[in-house]
């Protein structure tokens, strides 16, 4: 089973949930943190790295002497990577998508592909916990090819809890695609609810089932479970905002390890997934 943490707003407590709900279970399990742009699961795991890899992109490389300036490889890119001006070509290698579009249509063969580096990808475990992040290279604007990186390290015969990138963009999009479950994190705030119903949108545009966790629970309003039970959208989780709960956080630490009555909590939130994908 694949369980996207997800949340249409930062801040929200998505990698707490998912950090403690991953140690919680415990073995047989997995954590891929795609949110590549500012990953920070590892500050809380504190994983033992094995493996620490530079991820790189197909991007065009025009030979200008075979190439006889016909405009067929700038016509089929999409995202104008690609201009040719009289007898010169020109690439921007940070609007390429790698779709390799450009390489089939060439008529003189004259375009190869070259690497333009992403970021890293670290994989290692703690205990019997598995772990993979991505660090998106300083400079780089294009964050799914490396998510979807990050991802190809699924282990079928494990559980897999990702925690995805804040917001409702391709970044999650990529985080969230083929998940058996999005469990989306969010606070009963009007901001809260403003990202929530942009998320939920999301979620039902890729036909995944989801369920809600409800972060500092006891502030703000109930315009989240209002619009919750409008949206048949089941809530799984309330975590009360509560100074102890705020202070291990902020010591990078775990909640279910520092306030041990939180792990049957936790374990019970993945039974109710599992029950809601059964």
């Amino acid at each position: 089973m694949i369980i996207s943490i997800a949340s249409g707003k930062g801040g929200t407590g998505k990698t707490t949930v998912a950090t403690n709900m991953a140690v919680s279970i415990g073995s047989e399990v997995q954590l891929l943190d795609c949110d590549v742009e500012e990953p920070n699961a590892h500050l809380f795991i504190n994983p033992v790295i094995e493996v620490s890899k530079k991820i790189y992109t197909p991007v065009p490389q025009i030979d200008e002497e075979k190439c006889n300036f016909c405009k067929k490889c700038a016509q089929i890119c999409r995202f104008k990577a690609i201009a040719v001006i009289k007898e010169t070509v020109l690439t921007f290698p940070e609007l390429c998508h790698s779709c390799g579009g450009c390489v089939e249509v060439c008529p003189e063969k004259a375009i190869t592909e070259t690497g333009r580096e992403l970021g890293v990808i670290e994989i290692g475990h703690r205990n019997n916990l598995a772990f993979a992040h991505g660090r998106l290279r300083v400079g780089e604007a294009m964050s799914p090819p490396l998510i979807r990186k990050v991802r190809s390290y699924t282990r079928s015969d494990r559980l897999t809890i990702i925690d995805a990138p804040p917001g409702t963009s391709c970044p999650v999009i990529a985080a969230m695609k083929g998940a058996d479950f999005v469990l989306m994190v969010t606070e009963p705030t009007p901001f809260g609810l403003h990202d929530l119903e942009l998320a939920v949108e999301a979620v039902k545009l890729l036909e995944i089932p989801r369920g809600l966790v409800i972060n500092r629970s006891d502030i703000g309003n109930d315009g989240v479970r209002t619009y919750a039970k409008k949206e048949n959208l089941p809530i799984l989780m309330e975590i009360p905002f509560d100074r102890r709960i705020a202070e291990v956080y902020s010591r990078g630490k775990l909640i279910v390890e520092e306030m041990p009555e939180w792990k049957e909590r936790f374990i019970e939130l993945h039974r109710k997934i599992e029950k809601l994908t059964s």
